[in-house]
């Protein structure tokens, strides 16, 4: 049987870093998308890993691959953002914060500036939400287009862990992260389930003797996951890259999912102010199409508004 190719076209600017290249190599492998598009500032690296990732395409799906410029994003489904400098072992994400915002100011522009009335604009450079607002303020598309990656790598990670405590697949976990992708994230204990069963239930009912050191030792886990592997090989690109795809996939899919990127939230769980954090959202052609409130407890609640809060300081001290 002949493979189904479809004319889905994305571009990745900074698609010459480990996070780009990484991000073309997963949605090169991917069957909606029929072309990928990396825009650097480094040309020579950017021809370079195109050439290299065309070479694996034989062995999956038939992926045009390709370097280009901002003109090239024009025409994209997608256009993702990975450029931008990286965190080193002893910053933040928001230590990232002025350094990138200025590279965004310059370089969202020319990449809208032609952008096609459905295309999506995903952010992916850290610090993401901060970032993702930035590039809505400077662009003129649609809350809804402009989206950054959030917390999917986050929950992916908190179901990893708990799949991992409990020896299960972690598609047998329900469970997200909200709030701000960084320090101030929160993990909503409350909602997480294990086959359908509240954590607190199942854990009584398998026998864990102490479900707060558990929920202590994963909190952790995931919060200080960037930190540790960035600590040890100096980034991290896998995780990321995978969440980017899925992302990316849900957009030229057929159907909808639920993930929890970063998107405007105003007046959800008392959040007064608009900002960009992530919440489970409904994601498909288009971008965004809807928020999801759901039920918190009053600790979780205070949580997340002081991690809006975060984000919010950040944005306010911008000068674009």
């Amino acid at each position: 049987m002949s493979k189904q190719r479809r004319q889905g076209t994305v571009a990745v600017v900074g698609g010459a870093g480990a996070v780009g290249s990484t991000a073309a190599f997963a949605l090169a492998d991917s069957r909606l998308v029929g072309e990928v598009v990396l825009v650097d500032i480094d040309d020579e690296r950017a021809v370079g890993e195109a050439m290299d990732l065309s070479h694996a395409t034989p062995f999956t799906t038939p992926t045009d691959v390709r370097a280009g410029g901002y003109e090239d994003c024009w025409d994209a489904d997608v256009v993702i953002v990975t450029a931008g400098a990286s965190q080193a072992p002893d910053e933040t994400r928001l230590d990232l914060l002025d350094r990138n915002a200025g590279i965004f100011a310059d370089t969202i522009p020319e990449v809208t500036e032609g952008l096609d009335d459905d295309a999506v604009l995903l952010i992916v450079t850290n610090p993401v939400d901060v970032l993702t607002q930035v590039a809505w303020s400077v662009s003129d598309l649609p809350a809804g287009r402009v989206i950054g990656s959030g917390t999917v790598l986050d929950t992916a990670r908190f179901r990893h862990a708990l799949g991992r405590e409990f020896d299960l697949d972690p598609a047998d976990i329900g469970a997200y992260v909200i709030g701000e992708h960084g320090d101030s994230e929160v993990l909503v204990w409350s909602g997480a389930t294990v086959g359908g069963v509240p954590f607190g239930q199942y854990c009584a009912q398998t026998g864990v003797g102490d479900a707060e050191a558990l929920r202590t030792r994963v909190d952790d886990e995931v919060r200080n996951a960037a930190y540790e592997i960035i600590d040890r090989k100096g980034r991290t690109n896998y995780g990321v890259a995978r969440s980017v795809a899925t992302i990316v996939e849900r957009i030229l899919g057929d159907g909808r999912g639920v993930l929890t990127v970063s998107t405007p939230v105003s007046g959800h769980h008392a959040i007064s102010r608009e900002v960009f954090v992530s919440l489970p959202c409904v994601v498909g052609s288009g971008g965004v199409r809807d928020v999801l409130e759901f039920d918190l407890s009053s600790a979780e609640r205070d949580a997340l508004a002081d991690s809006a809060a975060v984000v919010r300081r950040s944005v306010d001290r911008l000068s674009v």
